[in-house]
């Protein structure tokens, strides 16, 4: 019983809406009707600027966190912290608050894995500037890390289990990403420092 609350508590808290909730608060804007409709720090850096993208960046990798730490207080081990957080992505990715049209799930991914495993985080953090650094595509650097996840997982020699579940991490977040991925074909997806009103 106790298992079932704690991932019915991870994808509530994965389904709070940081990104619309503060640009609606900081900037009166509804994200939803701008840019590319996502609720994402992406999409909310577009829009309303970087104040508004770094707060819903800290509140979404901040939900990760909270699911992985409150499922490893109260339970303890390894796999079920790790299938906290995932829960917390799926309420980002499809929340009940929003009739389950939410977000993309990179920075509740990132926020479970700085709880979860560090190194891995620091890793994945590095291949994800350095891809936004060289093409200044944000959703190709997300989509890039996504394929690593589990690459870099097996390097740092994890089990089994926790491989297929990144897995299905990565498949989640690049589907997530096919709209993304047919801008990047037809050389329209936005650019880091780009603005749309």
């Amino acid at each position: 019983m106790k298992h079932i609350l704690i991932l019915a508590l991870s994808y509530l808290l994965g389904s709070i809406p940081f990104g619309l909730l503060i640009a609606k608060w900081w900037a009166k804007v509804d994200v939803r009707k701008h840019g590319s409709g996502n609720i994402g720090m992406t999409n909310v850096l577009r829009t309303t600027g970087a104040f508004c993208a770094a707060l819903t960046l800290i509140g979404d990798m901040g939900k990760g966190m909270a699911a992985v730490l409150i499922a490893r207080s109260f339970i303890g081990g390894d796999t079920f912290p790790l299938v906290a957080g995932l829960a917390a992505v799926f309420g980002h990715n499809w929340p009940i608050f929003l009739r389950f049209k939410g977000g993309k799930g990179v920075a509740t991914i990132a926020g479970l894995l700085v709880a979860y495993k560090p190194w891995v985080a620091a890793v994945l953090v590095t291949i994800w500037l350095a891809v936004l650094f060289a093409s200044r595509y944000i959703s190709l650097a997300s989509i890039v890390v996504a394929v690593c996840l589990p690459i870099v997982l097996l390097f740092f020699g994890a089990p089994w289990l926790e491989l297929l579940l990144a897995l299905m991490m990565a498949a989640v977040t690049v589907f997530r990403h096919r709209s993304n991925i047919e801008r990047l074909r037809a050389g329209t997806e936005f650019r880091f420092g780009e603005r749309v009103n």
